[in-house]
Parts: C-alpha cells; sequence; structure tokens
C-alpha cells in the first residue's frame, strides 16, 4: 500500500505539473534541459526561469558566480532534486533529463551552528566539507555553496580553492557557487572545470534579477543593491558605495606596485617538532664511529 500511494502521488504530480520522464543511463553525468524546481516554482508570484545542467566526465565541475538573491542556490538544488527524483522513479520537473548512475549526494549549503556542541558556523561549514572531501567518488554529485566565507578573507579564499583543486582532481560532479571572484580562475589551472553565471542588470540605483544562467564568469556580486533592497538605510549604503570605490582603488593603486609579501599568520596548532629531528640537532656528526651512526639509523626509524 505504500509502494502504490508513492507511485499514485508521483504519477499525479507529473501529470498536474507536466514534468517529463527522465531518461537513467549507465554514463556518468547530468544532462537537465530546462529543469525547474518543483517547490519554488510552485510558491513564486513570478514566472519560473528554467535553466540547462551539463555535467559529465569532461565538464565535471561548474563554478557558479553572480549575485545573492541570482538564484545561484535555486539552481543547485533544483539539480540535485531532480537527479534524487530520477532515481526514486520520478517524472521530473525539465523539459528532458537524463541523469547518470549516483551513488550519493553530497550538500554544504546554508549556515547554522552546534552551539550545544562547542561548534561556531565555521566549524561546522568545514566539518561538512571534510566530510565530503573524504568521501565523494566520480559518481557523486557535490552542491557546494560558498565555502570559507566564514573566516578572514585569504583564510576563505584559499579553503575554496584548495577544495575546488581537489574535487576537481577527483572528477567528481559538482556545483561550486562562490563570491570569490578568483575562484572563476580555475577552469585556466584543472580540466573538466567551467564558469557559468546568473544574470542580473541594473535599472538606476535598483537591480533586477533575470535567473539565467550563462557561460562564463559574474561581472560584479551586486552586494550593495541586495542590501539596499532588504532596506538597509540609504546612508548606510551611501557610505558603503563611498567605502567600496575607497577600496577598489587603493587595490588598483597597489597593484600597480611592485608586489608586495603579504603578512604570514602564525599557525595555532603548528606541529612540535619530531623527536628524530630534535636528536639530528644535537648529533656531533664528526665524532660518530660507524657502528655508532648505524645504531642511531636504527633507533630514528623506530621513532619515525
Amino acid at each position: 500500500m505504500a509502494e502504490l500511494d508513492v507511485l499514485c502521488a508521483f504519477a499525479e504530480r507529473a501529470e498536474a505539473l507536466n514534468w517529463v520522464r527522465p531518461t537513467l543511463t549507465e554514463t556518468t553525468g547530468i544532462q537537465i534541459d530546462a529543469g525547474r524546481h518543483p517547490v519554488v516554482e510552485q510558491v513564486s508570484e513570478t514566472p519560473f526561469v528554467p535553466n540547462d545542467v551539463s555535467l559529465n566526465p569532461d565538464q565535471h565541475m561548474l563554478i557558479i558566480t553572480g549575485p545573492n538573491m541570482g538564484g545561484k542556490s535555486t539552481y543547485m538544488r533544483q539539480t540535485a532534486l531532480i537527479a534524487l527524483l530520477a532515481h526514486c522513479g520520478s517524472f521530473v520537473p525539465a523539459d528532458a533529463a537524463e541523469i547518470g548512475p549516483l551513488d550519493r549526494i553530497f550538500t554544504r549549503i546554508g549556515s547554522s551552528d552546534d552551539l550545544a556542541g562547542g561548534r561556531s558556523t565555521f566549524m561546522v561549514e568545514m566539518t561538512e566539507t571534510a566530510n565530503i572531501l573524504h568521501n565523494a567518488t566520480q559518481q557523486s554529485l557535490i552542491l557546494m555553496d560558498e565555502i570559507g566565507r566564514g573566516t578572514s578573507t585569504f583564510d576563505g579564499l584559499s579553503l575554496a580553492w584548495a577544495s575546488a583543486e581537489h574535487l576537481a582532481k577527483g572528477r567528481a560532479l559538482t556545483l561550486f557557487a562562490t563570491h570569490y571572484f578568483e575562484m572563476t580562475a580555475l577552469p585556466e589551472h584543472m580540466e573538466g572545470v567551467a564558469n557559468i553565471h546568473l544574470t542580473a542588470t541594473e535599472h538606476g540605483d535598483s537591480i533586477v534579477f533575470m535567473h539565467r544562467i550563462e557561460a562564463g564568469p559574474a561581472s560584479q556580486s551586486y552586494g550593495l543593491q541586495v542590501a539596499q533592497l532588504a532596506g538597509v538605510p540609504n546612508h548606510v549604503i551611501k557610505r558603503a558605495r563611498e567605502k567600496l570605490i575607497s577600496l577598489e582603488q587603493r587595490d588598483v593603486d597597489n597593484t600597480a606596485q611592485a608586489p608586495r609579501t603579504a603578512p604570514q599568520q602564525n599557525d595555532l596548532f603548528a606541529a612540535a617538532p619530531h623527536p628524530v629531528v630534535e636528536a639530528l640537532e644535537n648529533v656531533d656528526m664528526d665524532g660518530l664511529t660507524p657502528r655508532e651512526a648505524l645504531a642511531l639509523l636504527y633507533q630514528w626509524r623506530d621513532l619515525i
């Protein structure tokens, strides 16, 4: 009865919402034509903008940039939902869909903490990231949203870059959304990585979100415009715009000058010297006999 109930629900939704039958293949990859989010499409007051998804062995990672509110998270989640629905045996919200084998769907989306467990928001983010990096395979679908935003800019960017690089080498099917524009250089260094972005256009002092996926990186984040839409006071927006211009100009000036060495951060968890290293520092190399040197080698091997 439970199985019949689920199958009837699948059939009713497919008929009522104009879903299509997906094709399940043995080839790794996800190809979705005009995919839609099954929930957002129904509750949105404006017409939903469908988008394509193409993940395959030759293009297994998409770096997604674009403004907040532009639709990055919706695009990522609808991809996962369509893949999950297809593997459950349901029709899917798209014009066409071809889904290859998936062993798991991993997500690192949103911000939450675990204060009772002593874990900050960033610690939760890194714990989830670590799980993905350890367990993802070439047949995993991974959604990574804004990695590294909970720490300093350089730390966060470095973690985001290294995580994306690791996933690209492992060839997992990955959607990687980020506001670090430096990440859009990754396709130049790694095979199988491509840039896409959500479009938006400025209209006076406001912003209009197009919610449409296009190839290539975004040109800007429109953070101030989104803050204005959220109701941040105008004098704060004005001051932020002045500060932004100042920071951008300083960045241009610094770039024109000779490169400077960035200050090095102290490693809070720097490893203590290994006993063998300490022993080597204290050895009188010129006073050792061959037998003593051989004995030390055996001793140090045991320590290692």
